[in-house]
């Protein structure tokens, strides 16, 4: 079963690309993609030598990509505002989703792995990243809830955080989508609940100077080539903000439902607010 993406009946209107803009698109998308690429290269083989001795354990991998998610930004130019102390227990994060961007600013800032639809691992390009810097990909099935919860756990009790998307689809980022409780039923197995912490991050993006407040969304049918293209070309950027709340004990809630209601409210506060 599929998760319906969420779309808006009031499109984004793109300008024309200047032939700076293509300048900055061709300088800017060089960087970008060696700095993806090459770094790709280096995890691989790190990864050839850490996963015999280490196995499901990756003590050095997640360093890369952090520092690649990080020199990222600074390629584009697109300043990142921290606040809030990053979890330091045992347990995952979730987050609201509007963009592509996500990925890159919510991996420079900690070291986490992404839990994504089963269709992301054939994307070209993006699942071949996403397979190799330790996503888990689950299909939204009932019939594989056991098989999940059995990955879920496995990871957790390495000591890997998870970053969940509860709202199961990226938005404008003008809006906090309610929380599906569906996937916090993992996090209520007697595994794993008396030890388990979840720590909401609010993801607030804000535009450059005199654009559309969603210009950095990513939603709908919109293609992740023209969007990546129109933030190459971009010439002065907004900023991303990641607002990281108190994490949470997952044994102080009775379910699942009041666990995804109380983070999706910590996560919609923090979405209201206005940087300074």
């Amino acid at each position: 079963m599929s998760t319906p993406t969420w779309d808006s009946h009031d499109p984004i209107e793109t300008p024309p690309i200047t032939p700076m803009g293509w300048v900055r698109v061709a300088l800017r998308g060089t960087g970008l993609g060696t700095l993806v690429f090459g770094g790709l290269a280096v995890l691989l083989l790190i990864r050839l030598v850490e996963r015999p001795i280490f196995g499901v354990d990756r003590p050095l991998t997640p360093y890369i990509t952090q520092a690649v998610c990080r020199a990222a930004f600074v390629i584009l130019g697109l300043p990142m505002l921290v606040r809030g102390p990053r979890m330091k227990v045992r347990g995952a994060v979730v987050a609201n989703h509007s963009s592509w961007l996500d990925i890159f600013a919510l991996n420079a800032r900690k070291n986490v792995y992404f839990v994504s639809k089963s269709e992301v691992a054939s994307w070209p390009g993006i699942g071949w990243l996403a397979r190799a810097t330790g996503t888990v990909f689950i299909r939204r099935d009932r019939r594989d809830a056991k098989a999940q919860l059995a990955v879920f756990e496995e990871r957790l009790q390495h000591g890997h955080r998870l970053l969940f998307f509860p709202e199961g689809t990226s938005t404008d980022g003008a809006r906090v989508l309610a929380f599906k409780p569906t996937l916090f039923a993992a996090f209520f197995s007697d595994n794993l609940m008396h030890d388990m912490h979840i720590q909401p991050v609010t993801v607030i993006y804000h535009p450059p100077e005199g654009e559309d407040p969603r210009f950095y969304g990513w939603w709908g049918d919109m293609g992740f080539g023209a969007h990546l293209i129109k933030v190459l070309a971009q010439s002065r950027q907004g900023k991303v903000e990641l607002v990281y709340h108190p994490p949470v004990r997952v044994d102080a809630f009775p379910n699942r439902k009041s666990l995804a209601s109380h983070l999706e409210a910590q996560v919609r506060g923090g979405h209201s607010r206005l940087a300074v």
